[in-house]
């Protein structure tokens, strides 16, 4: 069962591909991962990448979307995979489908930006160490202060309002409408992305489960 996790940035979508893949026996595929693979074992596909990434250009959505395909058909996945990062765009779903690419389903987070500022907004990272916090679902024993190494908290750059809301901008106007792409096609399936870690992963079973 191969399966797309769609959702704005900072739904959760990482996280729910970990749980989904140890829950139901999947493997979590990264855009990046599959590039940095296909390079790696001198691949064809992963060279031709590779020559765009050395001109700093960015790599094509034809050379992505093969490089998944070639991964898909040279790689063992066992039951299914869920993908994180790809389609991105329209685009690159036609992309899919025309190379053939088989989509069993895909599931979409919803949350409101409101929601995604304020979750955003309240982490906090710890530069020297990595850990990470968030101000009101799992603040430090002191404020400000990591509780692994003492290092004063900081709030990413990718993690303050004004480039939150310009990565929202790009995710309503690229990859928002690939919703109704799948939704089209009886594929998608919208779960609510605002409640717990846990009870959203009991959704995403369940929304699988009946697509089945």
């Amino acid at each position: 069962m191969n399966i797309i996790m769609l959702g704005p940035p900072g739904a959760g979508k990482g996280t729910q591909a970990e749980v989904l893949s140890k829950k139901m026996d999947l493997t979590t595929l990264s855009t990046g991962n599959i590039l940095r693979a296909a390079i790696a074992e001198q691949r064809p596909v992963g060279l031709n990448a590779k020559s765009y990434m050395d001109k700093g250009e960015l790599v094509p959505d034809d050379v992505i979307i093969g490089i998944v395909k070639d991964y898909l058909e040279t790689h063992d996945l066992g039951k299914g995979c869920i993908l994180d990062g790809v389609p991105r765009t329209i685009a690159q779903a036609e992309m899919l489908d025309k190379m053939g690419v088989q989509i069993d389903a895909v599931l979409s987070l919803e949350i409101s930006d409101e929601a995604i500022e304020e979750r955003m907004g309240g982490r906090r990272t710890c530069m020297k160490c990595g850990a990470t916090y968030h101000v009101k679902a799992n603040p430090p024993k002191v404020e400000g202060i990591c509780d692994k190494c003492g290092e004063k908290l900081t709030i990413r750059q990718d993690d303050k309002p004004e480039t939150v809301r310009q990565r929202l901008a790009v995710y309503h106007a690229q990859t928002e409408p690939i919703i109704g792409y799948y939704t089209a096609q009886g594929k998608l399936k919208a779960v609510d992305g605002t409640a717990s870690v846990e009870e959203t992963s009991e959704k995403l079973v369940k929304a699988l489960e009946m697509m089945q």
